[in-house]
């Protein structure tokens, strides 16, 4: 049963790593094409996405380190922690950044250009990324690992924003609604920043804490 129990683990583990690479990489590029289309475009919440999306990517290299370190439980429960910290710091900082651009380009009536490529990036993450989140879960629950539950609940969030930033973007480029960028924007700031918050106290979703042995 031990050595059952233990292979279902390693396998997790693996799977885990598996997605963390994808997160990675998918999120990369993500993140790089939305902030260079953002800044064409004067988009403040196609620029936010892409920070959150370079955010992500730190939180899944953190992940990564998270697995490769699921040696013993004392060794498992400090990294976390250390992850847990990393993944809500940049958050924090990224739901202020999004909320001061955002105040301000409403005051200054600043009107962003209309951005195809923002608009295919927010489509096709609005599909990708709740898939992606459903893995992480089933690989938490495998190994008991509250990090991995919050990365999860991260890639959900991050499907939240690519529907708001392409609601937004949609009635910018459609209706020539000025005020939806910004808008979208500032509607992504308390999702972002509870997710920063969650992190920083070490809110997890306690999924298989006892599994942690």
């Amino acid at each position: 049963m031990a050595a059952t129990g233990l292979r279902s683990r390693q396998h997790f583990v693996h799977l885990g790593k598996q997605l963390e690479v994808f997160t990675i990489a998918y999120n990369s590029a993500e993140g790089l094409i939305s902030v260079i289309a953002g800044f064409i475009a004067g988009s403040v919440c196609l620029i936010g996405f892409g920070l959150d999306s370079l955010i992500e990517v730190t939180s899944g290299t953190a992940l990564l380190w998270r697995l490769r370190r699921d040696v013993n439980a004392q060794r498992r429960e400090q990294v976390e922690r250390t992850t847990l910290r990393i993944v809500g710091g940049s958050f924090a900082a990224l739901a202020l950044y999004i909320l001061y651009e955002s105040a301000s380009a409403l005051i200054r009536h600043e009107a962003a250009e209309r951005s195809i490529p923002g608009i295919i990036v927010a489509a096709v993450s609005v599909v990708v990324m709740p898939l992606l989140a459903r893995s992480k879960r089933r690989v938490a629950a495998g190994i008991g690992s509250g990090a991995m539950s919050a990365d999860a609940r991260q890639a959900d969030f991050c499907a939240y924003l690519s529907a708001i930033l392409l609601g937004g973007l949609v009635l910018n480029a459609c209706l020539g609604w000025w005020w939806a960028d910004p808008t979208a924007g500032l509607a992504m700031v308390p999702i972002i920043a509870k997710e920063g918050v969650d992190s920083l106290k070490g809110k997890v979703c306690g999924c298989g804490a006892g599994h942690e042995s």
